[in-house]
């Protein structure tokens, strides 16, 4: 289960915003205890996917990746999650994100409709397929 405070939420619904028509993306920060995750903050990054391709893809670059560890040690967090849009999509996840997504994060899906935020999902990887296969994951969200 994710945890996530309504603000947090409503930061990243704001970047799905902001990105449109593109897909934004960043990080989730916050605690792991087993396979439950609390949140406690998020930092957008850079789209680094090809400009052309930006309105269906995000790319997180190897570099992204580093900074995004260094952060959360600086703050003693850890990195629980990514979030990204869909940009007049449904928040469900496509093959190219399942593909790209690691065994150990929380995956948060805004759809954004017209430039305005809709429905989101949350999925993680599945280790009863080997991690081959999203599923979604509850989310739990406090004022």
């Amino acid at each position: 289960m994710l945890e996530i405070s309504e603000k947090l939420l409503g930061e990243i619904r704001l970047e799905s915003e902001k990105a449109y028509p593109n897909e934004c993306c960043g990080f989730i920060f916050g605690k792991m205890n087993g396979t439950d995750k609390s949140a406690v903050s998020v930092l957008p990054n850079e789209n680094k996917s090809e400009q052309s391709e930006q309105y269906h893809r995000f790319v997180i670059t190897a570099d992204d990746m580093m900074s995004a560890e260094l952060y959360a040690r600086r703050k003693k967090l850890d990195i629980v999650g990514i979030y990204h849009s869909h940009p007049d999509c449904p928040a469900i996840p496509s093959e190219y994100d399942r593909s790209h997504a690691l065994a150990v994060y929380s995956y948060i899906i805004v759809s954004c409709r017209n430039g305005k935020a809709a429905e989101h999902t949350n999925h993680i990887l599945d280790p009863k397929t080997n991690y081959t296969k999203f599923i979604a994951e509850e989310i739990k969200t406090w004022q």
